[in-house]
C-alpha cells in the first residue's frame, strides 16, 4: 500500500495534442518560419516569445505560446521553453518572437536568451536551430547573422 502523503505529492506529465496532425512542409529557412506565423505575429501588439518543436524531419510538432510581455520585452526562461520542447519529443526547435516597433533587429538581450536556449538546449539533446525576429515587413534570423 502506498503511503497517503507520498500519493498525494504524485505529479502526472502528459501531453494533450490539440486536433490535427504534424505540418506538412519542413521549416528550413527563416522565410518558412515567417510564412508559417509572420503574417499573424505582425499584427500582435505587445512582445510574444514562442518555441517551435520539431521531428528529425523539421517538421513541426508543435507550437507552444512561451510568454507574452510588453510593448517592449517579454520575460523569457530557459526552463519555460524546454518543458514544451521535452514533452512534445522535440529533435529541434526554432524560436519565434516580433517586435511590435516593425524594427526586426535583435537587442542586446534578444542575443543573451539566444545564447542561453542554445545552451540549454545542447545539455538537453535538442537542437536550436534559429531565432527568427518578426517586424514588419521584414525579419531578422539570428542564424543566418551568426547570433547564436
Amino acid at each position: 500500500m502506498v503511503n497517503k502523503k507520498l500519493e498525494e505529492m504524485h505529479v502526472r506529465i502528459e501531453l494533450i495534442r490539440d486536433k490535427g496532425g504534424t505540418y506538412n512542409p519542413a521549416l528550413c529557412s527563416p522565410e518558412d518560419v515567417v510564412e508559417l506565423l509572420g503574417e499573424e505575429a505582425r499584427s500582435w501588439d505587445r512582445e510574444h516569445f514562442l518555441s517551435i518543436a520539431l521531428n528529425t524531419k523539421n517538421r513541426v510538432l508543435g507550437i507552444d505560446t512561451v510568454t507574452i510581455g510588453t510593448l517592449r520585452e517579454a520575460l523569457v526562461h530557459p526552463r519555460e521553453v524546454m518543458k514544451s520542447l521535452i514533452l512534445a519529443n522535440a529533435h529541434a526547435f526554432i524560436c519565434l518572437h516580433n517586435h511590435p516597433s516593425g524594427d526586426p533587429a535583435p537587442s542586446g538581450e534578444d542575443i543573451a536568451v539566444t545564447r542561453r536556449l542554445n545552451e540549454a538546449g545542447k545539455l538537453l539533446g535538442i537542437n536550436l536551430l534559429d531565432h527568427v525576429i518578426v517586424g514588419a515587413p521584414e525579419h531578422y534570423s539570428l542564424q543566418e547573422n551568426g547570433l547564436m
